[in-house]
């Protein structure tokens, strides 16, 4: 592949060196894409500059290098780490890059963005929650390396930085970035994050405990010679092959040493730890590493408590080494680890698990198989092959949701904005009418993504509601809407008691209260009282109903018989069974349409026999149908319209749903009046928290035209429920 040759506007003492790099790692051909990007980031970004001002493209650069030699990953990495700027600036997009780099870069830039607009916020109770965000938008495992590199170049340079940043930037290096390191077992990389931001954050300890060790750096050496000397006189003796390695503990460990423990910097027995590695074939390490700890053993008195064997059954992870502390004669105390060439050079690659056998805690299972994932294969893959291979994507069934001040909060997946309002405040979502995701408006039923930014409306006349129990997600929201039904239910109950009881005052019934109760909950077959009084709350229970019940009982009558209507008329050859036949015209029979579900032509329906009002119309689906049908089924009369009917005018209800935006209304009314030729007998349309939503009075002829107006008005942009209810 050829590329159109350019010059860099750039000084070449930033970009040479890197240049220089890259040929040593790569091929001619990636050199050359790696060059070309260079190119066009220096050109996009030419003129903007850091705080130092240094070119802004100085830090892509820093950061593609610790990315290919402190990382030791591939070259589309290093393309995206390049063109990561550029991006997230807006001067190119992601596809833009991909198109020219390849696909791979869109999902590493794409990741890489979404983490840079988090925003952490500096509180020790939300670190969890970000680190596992930061997380989540890693689902390609080069996204989190390329980040802790971008991390570590930042704070290599920060002192350039305001010092408002260089604070913010050191707490969230040291609570977010370090800890991803660790348990990715970055520990180079996680042990300079710490001790960077321990300097900004803690400036006299870092001080005092760098001076110390300088202090004590000659005094370190000599005894180190004088510990190892007899080691290495008895290994050499036996014809081990071998090399030694001391690493002194990181200034931020003494300090958190120090801290945890409440001791001085000189009682810190363990401030290095002397690496003993063997060079054997793989089958005779555990035999090696076993004859070497008896070796040490010879010479110094090892503390039992202090023994870690993960030669023989190696960590989780795979980290393998045998780990003892032993004491000098001179009451010093010395760390020895003994392993061999393979499994140093794993646990030096950072691969291995530093992560869990330093106790960091992990945020949740989620996010540990992830990271358990990545080491696992990075264990036994090169880099290059490593995203082929890697399809750990966090399935913890979690998302992350912001507040508009910036908390962040860890919510079930598939929550929605109710879900929310209820997880702020269980009052906030007990008043919650909808909200803004992002700064749009939406409905509370939304269901919210990883990285939302949610805002709660509300309003004083809202209340919870018994299907919003089909609406949220959480346990938390199920639980509060199902306590308030609770108590609505309770003082329902109580309302219903004492109207009851009122009745049956009034009614001067020769019946207890309880005997009343026990007689109508056999009736209506209720369990408990508590269930009666809330149905003549809720006026599921009619009182009228209930002084006939009464009555009856009292004057010890049966039920009384089924009267038939005084118009009936044949249906036709394929039905058998009378009904009565609704018509205008009818005049040899007093009905009215039931208002309860206000049935019209070219509904299901069927007639009630009242006691003083002759016959009512109800709708098949009107919400008292099974009661009238269970309760009393001699009352219940087949009916069925008239064609002539069809000549009428009813009037039907719909209600509207939709986004409020400008000039929805005047298309609703446009729809109806314009395309439909139907009168609008009156609207009422309201908007509350972005969403519109309310009645229209519509007078139609039949069923079917309310179904012709529900379709034509859900065919408008911007609205998203419309339904025929109840007058």
């Amino acid at each position: 592949m050829e590329f159109t040759e350019r010059e860099i506007a750039l000084e070449p003492q930033y970009y040479v060196p890197f240049l220089e790099m890259a040929k040593s790692y790569f091929s001619e051909l990636s050199n050359n894409m790696i060059r070309d990007a260079l190119s066009i980031a220096a050109e996009k970004l030419n003129g903007i500059q850091r705080y130092d001002n240094s070119p802004i493209i100085t830090h892509s650069i820093n950061t593609a290098m610790i990315v290919m030699k402190e990382i030791g990953l591939g070259r589309n990495s290093v393309i995206s780490t390049i063109m990561h700027d550029v991006v997230r600036l807006g001067m190119l997009t992601a596809e833009e890059v991909g198109e020219k780099y390849g696909e791979q870069c869109i999902g590493i830039l794409k990741g890489l963005n979404n983490i840079s607009d988090v925003d952490p916020k500096v509180e020790s109770d939300q670190v969890d929650n970000f680190r596992e965000l930061i997380v989540s938008y890693s689902t390609d495992p080069r996204v989190i390396l390329i980040k802790l590199a971008d991390r570590l170049e930042i704070m290599r340079t920060l002192s350039m930085f305001p010092s408002d940043k260089i604070e913010k930037k050191s707490w969230e290096s040291l609570n977010l970035y370090a800890q991803i390191a660790h348990k990715l077992g970055l520990y180079n990389i996680k042990s300079e994050l710490e001790d960077i931001s321990l300097k900004y954050l803690e400036p006299k300890d870092f001080a005092y405990i760098e001076q110390r060790l300088a202090e004590t750096a000659s005094e370190r050496e000599e005894f180190i010679k004088r510990f190892v000397a007899p080691i290495e006189e008895k290994m050499k003796a036996h014809g081990f092959k071998y090399h030694l390695k001391s690493r002194t503990k990181s200034i931020y460990s003494i300090w958190r040493k120090m801290k945890r423990m409440n001791i001085g910097f000189d009682e810190v027995y363990d401030l290095f730890a002397i690496r003993i590695i063997l060079d054997c074939d793989k089958e005779q390490e555990k035999a090696y590493c076993w004859n070497v700890y008896s070796i040490v053993t010879d010479f110094y008195t090892p503390n039992p408590d202090r023994m870690r064997d993960w030669i023989s059954i190696p960590k989780s992870n795979g980290y393998e080494s045998l780990h003892t502390t032993v004491v000098t004669p001179e009451g010093k105390w010395v760390e020895i680890q003994i392993r061999s060439e393979r499994m140093d050079e794993i646990a030096e690659r950072g691969v291995a698990a530093h992560w869990r056998y330093k106790g960091v805690k992990g945020s949740g299972m989620g996010t540990e198989e992830w990271f358990g994932k990545l080491r696992e294969i990075m264990e036994h893959t090169t880099t290059e092959s490593l995203v082929e291979k890697f399809d750990a994507k966090l399935s913890s069934g979690e998302i992350f949701v912001f507040t508009p001040t910036g908390d962040l909060r860890k919510m079930s997946e598939g929550s929605t904005v109710l879900d929310f309002a209820f997880e702020i405040h269980s009052n906030l979502g007990s008043i919650c009418v909808g909200g803004k995701v992002n700064h749009r408006n939406v409905s509370f039923k939304e269901v919210l993504k990883n990285g939302d930014i949610v805002e709660i409306l509300t309003s004083k006349n809202q209340k919870p509601k018994p299907d919003w129990l089909n609406i949220v997600k959480t346990s938390k929201a199920r639980n509060r809407i199902k306590a308030y039904l609770r108590e609505e239910a309770a003082k329902a109950a109580s309302l219903g008691r004492e109207e009851l009881e009122r009745k049956i005052k009034n009614w001067k019934l020769p019946i207890a209260m309880d005997d009343a109760v026990t007689l109508l909950c056999k009736y209506y077959k209720l369990r408990t009282g508590t269930q009666l009084y809330g149905k003549i709350a809720q006026q599921e229970i009619l009182l009228t109903d209930i002084k006939e019940i009464l009555q009856r009982n009292i004057n010890n009558e049966s039920p009384e018989p089924v009267r038939k209507p005084l118009a009936i008329t044949q249906k036709n050859t394929q039905e058998s069974d009378d009904a009565l036949i609704i018509a205008e015209n009818l005049s040899n029979i007093d009905y009215k349409l039931a208002k309860c579900c206000n049935p019209i032509f070219g509904d299901e329906v069927f007639g009630f026999i009242t006691i003083n009002n002759g016959i009512t119309i109800h709708r098949q689906d009107c919400p008292n149908a099974q009661r009238l049908r269970e309760r009393y089924p001699y009352r219940v009369q087949p009916a069925r319209w008239q064609p002539a009917a069809a000549k009428g005018s009813f009037r039907a209800t719909v209600r509207v749903q939709a986004e409020d935006s400008v000039g929805l209304v005047n298309r609703i009314a446009e729809v109806i009046n314009r395309d439909l030729k139907i009168n609008i007998r009156s609207m009422s349309l309201n908007s509350i928290g972005g969403v519109l939503s309310g009645l229209i009075n519509i007078e139609v002829t039949s069923a079917q035209m309310v179904d012709a107006v529900i379709y034509n008005i859900l065919k408008i942009k911007g609205v998203q429920k419309v339904f025929r209810v109840n007058n």
